[in-house]
């Protein structure tokens, strides 16, 4: 009856987690007999007694109450195909994208064209992988100008932090941010400032698995902050 590995250990598929009947398998691994085991290669991460891993690569898998940056890769007669940074493009139809009346055959590039950025929501994902969309919510928007980060999707709830504590910080360069669950970022603010957040951004990304992480970027926000005053 004993946990055998640690919050935020990188374990490898095979390898226990956990002996006795203390410990839930969850998401990423599954019970062998009287033990917990790694299903795939990632973070250990307890939620309780439920024990998941947090794979560390991969593609985006879009799911359902996902907010996500889509950007519009289509105009039809009754909405908008949205490239989902996935192998599935979305679908955002005319009465899920404003409360306007709007008239058949009306010009729909008024509200969105091809190549605008948009902050959206996945509310239904069905087993063929039709995705629709929605852009009813309070922080859903079109983002004008910016600029787009590509990172690991899985990385993602790094790049938050508990409680968005990792998006506190990185507003504190002075810019604007959202963040996709679908491993799309966007950034506004003075171009020296979208500079330095990114710096961050990747910063966060390539030492997501590591621990103390809330500490080492609020150690190097001060850093480039006190760069950047020196310029």
């Amino acid at each position: 009856m004993a946990l055998l590995a640690k919050e935020k250990d990188i374990l490898v598929p095979g390898e226990e987690i956990a002996k006795g009947m203390d410990y839930i398998p969850g998401s990423g691994t599954y019970r062998d007999k009287d033990s917990v085991v790694c299903q795939r290669f990632g973070l250990l991460s307890l939620s309780g007694r439920t024990a998941h891993i947090i794979p560390l690569t991969g593609k985006y898998a879009p799911k359902k109450d996902d907010t996500i940056i889509g950007i519009v890769a289509d105009v039809s007669f009754s909405g908008w195909r949205i490239d989902t940074n996935s192998a599935y493009s979305a679908m955002l139809n005319v009465k899920d994208a404003t409360s306007e009346f709007v008239s058949k055959g009306a010009d729909l590039t008024r509200f969105f064209k091809i190549g605008d950025i948009i902050f959206t929501k996945i509310f239904n994902v069905t087993s063929q992988k039709l995705i629709d969309l929605s852009m009813r919510g309070p922080e859903l928007r079109k983002l004008e100008g910016g600029t787009i980060i590509s990172v690991d999707p899985n990385k993602v709830p790094r790049l938050i932090g508990k409680n968005a504590s990792m998006v506190t910080l990185m507003e504190g360069t002075g810019c604007r941010i959202y963040i996709g669950q679908n491993g799309l970022v966007w950034i506004k603010g003075e171009p020296d400032a979208e500079v330095r957040l990114i710096k961050i951004i990747k910063k966060v990304e390539e030492e997501a698995h590591t621990p103390g992480l809330t500490k080492k970027i609020e150690d190097y926000v001060n850093e480039i902050k006190k760069e950047a005053k020196k310029v």
